[in-house]
């Protein structure tokens, strides 16, 4: 028979982390974990309050999974039960990593996909004073690719900044819905002019409508917006790019599921995650082969990752050992 238990854990960060909704000092998360025999399969996600989620909250809704996960219920069958989020993506990965312990294979192959493959992700620089941010990017310099977070004022002063710290590296912009339409029309040329390649959610989610008319002068891509395959075609003609967040989607699955409207949709994705550990990013490689931009630097920016972590190396990721995940 199989069990599920959960856990909360916070993990402290290398220095304060700001976007433009909040600032931390440490990041909190919740571990399931599934157990059939002597196998064991886990799965990490992150409560997200901006999606009314907590730790409590999170915990509980693993908690109410504990009969059927004990009956058997199938990962397809784990969409009925829970609601999209984080504790659904938990559990889900859990029975992921089970069933490739159960099997002797790796994720990838139960998923039918190939093995993936070391991918450059972004790294990303938390919202600060323009100076600070320049100082910030010239200590990441030969990064091949920086997120910037940004707040609703001085946007272009920090890019400017940035992007003198970084000559070289590629940028990509993180508004975290807090510009307003106005606001992003006077960025858009600016951005376009210091090379920016794309913007992600410039404005809140229920206010996005205002993208259509928008001349897109850099590409815009959806993060808060996008959360399941039903969206896509909602967001065709307002984003470029599609962020496939694993604790959005409710897991791997349903991640599978984005992606394949996505790209029939002929939007690009980006792999995203929120800030946490190696075992939260683990299962999002399996989903990088076909993405145009890779964020999973969540262990990068903790002052200590779980063991074995994911290997980061010359601005890349690779794919998870059979130790950590899968």
């Amino acid at each position: 028979m199989r069990t599920l238990s959960a856990r909360a854990e916070t993990w402290p960060l290398r220095e304060a982390f700001t976007i433009a909704r909040d600032s931390r000092l440490d990041v909190d998360v919740v571990v399931a974990t599934i157990s059939e025999a002597d196998v064991r399969g886990r799965g990490e996600c992150r409560p997200y309050a901006r999606y009314g989620e907590s730790v409590e909250s999170v915990l509980a809704a693993i908690d109410s999974a504990r009969g059927p996960i004990a009956e058997g219920i199938s990962r397809d069958e784990l969409l009925e039960l829970l609601p999209r989020g984080a504790a659904r993506n938990a559990v889900d990965c859990a029975l992921w990593d089970l069933e490739a312990k159960h099997a002797g294979q790796r994720a990838w192959a139960l998923a039918g996909i190939a093995a993936p493959q070391p991918v450059a992700t972004a790294y990303t620089l938390s919202l600060d004073q323009p100076q600070a941010m320049g100082r910030a990017a010239a200590t990441h310099r030969s990064r091949p690719l920086l997120k910037i977070k940004l707040g609703p004022e001085g946007s272009i002063e920090r890019v400017r900044a940035v992007r003198a710290g970084a000559p070289e590296a590629r940028l990509i912009i993180d508004a975290n819905e807090a510009w307003t339409i106005a606001e992003l029309a006077r960025c858009l040329p600016e951005f376009a002019a210091l090379g920016v390649e794309m913007i992600e959610q410039p404005l809140p989610a229920g206010e996005d409508a205002a993208l259509a008319a928008v001349d897109r002068l850099v590409p815009i891509g959806a993060d808060e917006s996008c959360h399941h395959a039903g969206d896509v075609e909602r967001l065709r003609e307002l984003y470029d790019v599609l962020n496939i967040k694993l604790d959005k989607t409710g897991g791997l699955t349903a991640a599978f599921a984005l992606r394949t409207a996505a790209l029939a949709a002929g939007r690009s994705i980006m792999i995203g995650s929120m800030l946490a550990t190696s075992l939260a990013m683990a299962p999002a490689t399996l989903l990088t082969a076909q993405a145009r931009y890779v964020d999973l630097d969540g262990p990068l920016l903790l002052a200590a990752d779980r063991q074995p972590g994911l290997r980061y190396a010359d601005g890349c990721v690779y794919p998870p050992e059979a130790a950590l995940w899968g």
